[in-house]
This record gives C-alpha cells, sequence and structure tokens, in this order.
C-alpha cells in the first residue's frame, strides 16, 4: 500500500491510525487527548477488520474526552466487546514502523531506544506491555511515598519493591530473550543493509547473565531497599530496567551505531526492523503490518530497490508514505498506490 501526496496532506495520520491497533501512543507517541482533529470535542476512533491465520477479528480504538481534569484512558475492542488492557491487541495485531523522526534513535537519549526495543517485544510477548506498565506504576508509587513521607511505612515499601522486583525482572527477562533470537538475524544484515551487532547495557540485564532469574530478583529486591535513601534525595530511581539501552554496533566496522553515518544509520534501523519481521515469519509464519514513513526517499536507489525487492520476498503488508510517486516505480506493479488530496483518498492515475 503506497500513500502519496503533498507535505501535510495526511499520508502519516492514516500510519498513526494503523500503528494504534497495537498497544502503546502510536508511531508519533502522541497524548490520546491530542490525537483528534482540532475541531470538535477531541473524541476519535480507529476501527479494522483483521485477516488472521488463527481467523477473522474486528479491533476497535477510542477515546471520549471526559473534560479537563480527568484521566486520560483509551477504550479498545475485539469483536464489539470493551476488554480491559491495550495488551490484548497484540494478541491479534502486530505492526513496526519507521518514520523520519527515528532517524535519530541511536544518537539521542536511551529512552527512545528503550520504547522502540519493547514495541519488538509487545509483538512477540502480549503481556509484555502490561509488565511495563505495571513496573513503571510501581515505581511511580514507590518514588511518591518516598517523596511524601520522610519516615515512609516500611511495609508498604516493601510491599512495592516486591512488585517492582518480580515484574522488573520480568521485563527484563522479556528483553533479553528477544535480543538472544534476534540478533543472529540482524547480525547476517540484508544485502546493502549492514548487519548490526545487539546487546544490552544495564545492571539488572547483567544480573541475568550472571545467574538465574530468582537470583537476579531477590538481588534487585535488595537493590532496592539499600537505594531507598538515595532515591528519596534525588527523586528518582537509580537501579532498573528503567535504565537499560539497547547498543547497535555496525557490524563489519564495529563502530557504534551513534558514531556511524546518517545514512548508515538509517541502513542499521531498517535491517533491525526487516529482521525482526522476517525471524517472525520463519517461527510464527506471520509476519507484522510494516508503516514505512518517507522511508524510500532517503535511500540511494540501490537500497531503495534492495529494500522493495525484500519487502515483496516477506509477505508482509507493508504501507509507505512518499512525496513523489516515483521513487516507488518498482513498486507498482504489486502495490496498490493511492493519493491523499483534500482530505480524501483516490486511486493514483498512474497506478
Amino acid at each position: 500500500m503506497v500513500l502519496t501526496g503533498a507535505n501535510g496532506a495526511g499520508k502519516t495520520n492514516i500510519l498513526e491510525a494503523l500503528s494504534l491497533l497495537v498497544p502503546g501512543r502510536g508511531l508519533r507517541g502522541a497524548k490520546t487527548s491530542e490525537m483528534a482533529h482540532n475541531q470538535g470535542d477531541g473524541s476519535w476512533a480507529v476501527a479494522a477488520s483483521i485477516a488472521a491465520p488463527e481467523g477473522n477479528v474486528n479491533l476497535g480504538t477510542g477515546f471520549v474526552s471526559a473534560g479537563s481534569g480527568r484521566r486520560e484512558r483509551r477504550a479498545v475492542r475485539v469483536d464489539g466487546q470493551t476488554v480491559a488492557s491495550q495488551a490484548e491487541l497484540s494478541r491479534h495485531m502486530g505492526a513496526h514502523w519507521i518514520t523520519p523522526q527515528m532517524d535519530r534513535l541511536f544518537a539521542d537519549g536511551i529512552s527512545a531506544r528503550r520504547r522502540f526495543l519493547d514495541r519488538l517485544v509487545f509483538a512477540w510477548d502480549p503481556a509484555h506491555a502490561g509488565r511495563v506498565q505495571s513496573f513503571e506504576q510501581s515505581m511511580r508509587q514507590r518514588l511518591r511515598l518516598l517523596k511524601d513521607h520522610p519516615h515512609p511505612d516500611t511495609g508498604w515499601l516493601k510491599s512495592l519493591e516486591d512488585g517492582m522486583a518480580e515484574r522488573g525482572m520480568a521485563v527484563a527477562a522479556a528483553r533479553r530473550e528477544l535480543i538472544a533470537r534476534l540478533a543472529p538475524s540482524v547480525a547476517e544484515g540484508l544485502g546493502p543493509f549492514p548487519g548490526g551487532l545487539l546487546s544490552l547495557d544495564g545492571e539488572v540485564d547483567g544480573w541475568l547473565d550472571d545467574g538465574p532469574a530468582l537470583e537476579a530478583e531477590d538481588r534487585y529486591r535488595q537493590r532496592l531497599a539499600d537505594d531507598r535513601k538515595r532515591d528519596q534525595r534525588s527523586g528518582r530511581t537509580h537501579s532498573g530496567p528503567h535504565r537499560t539501552d539497547l547498543i547497535v554496533r555496525h557490524a563489519i566496522k564495529g563502530q557504534a551505531a551513534a558514531l556511524c553515518s546518517t545514512g548508515e544509520q538509517k541502513a542499521l534501523l531498517i535491517a533491525i526492523v526487516l529482521g525482526n519481521a522476517s525471524l517472525r515469519g520463519r517461527e510464527e509464519g506471520r509476519v507484522p503490518v510494516l508503516l514505512l514513513d518517507e522511508v524510500a526517499a532517503h535511500l540511494d536507489g540501490h537500497r531503495r530497490d534492495a529494500l522493495f525487492e525484500h519487502l515483496l520476498a516477506l509477505g508482509a503488508q507493508v504501507w509507505l508514505t512518499g512525496t513523489d510517486d516515483r521513487l516507488f516505480g518498482p513498486l507498482k506493479p504489486h502495490a496498490q498506490i493511492f493519493e491523499i488530496e483534500n482530505n480524501g483518498l483516490k486511486p493514483n492515475p498512474s497506478n
């Protein structure tokens, strides 16, 4: 599926809508209340019919404005029935994306790389989204308790720290398992796209390498107890999976991705996303939907042709956007091409 049109025509809006059919804030990372059209009360909805190996299912998600001061909450429905968690979406739909904003993924702060890593894990392990959310909630509650009470109740603290230790190490273990499975595939590279060497950098991740998961959990629980005073003074949690970083190195040069050229960083990002999609195809017989926003415009002709060839062989549903439909020439015999204009979608006459 190729969407063409001028800048600001709404091409990325369609990709964002599709990205909301998986857990999280979508490809822009916007707040729920910021996703609506600038007219109206802020409510919005997205619905889709999904054809999956286990059968067809109707998914829906949306937001009804509750007014100022109310907590944002996005509703999720599966076959018309409201479900309790966004994590349920991962059982029926998988999607990964590349956007122009991700061009600095390897050069910017670690939080963006960690979110990228967790999106990869969500597709394999739907429960991962809930574990991350639960860990972060317990972490916020612990910090609030430490901040608001000079001498907090130790029993309450221990209960929160027990939950953080259990869910935090489960989060770390899920990330570690994915990297172990994905690393060989990404290291191979894809034609002109260089292979990438993947690893995790974090204190709790190292504990999982040192011994059994239960020992690592006990170790983290003790670290949280030891860090209470330090965390209370600084107002932040110093140890945990929320500080893990995804490390990527150029497989041939051995150079950190952050030190590679802009083109090389883009190629490494594409290699990771496509390597993950290929791995899912081999292991599960299904591949995620790929949302590639303006990806062709930043590739030379050789890499662009190689990307299109791999996408066709992958067997995924792929959505691409661009301002110049000439870039998608090799795809025209195989793709549906639409033009976005005046808030409408129409078949491209050159298709």
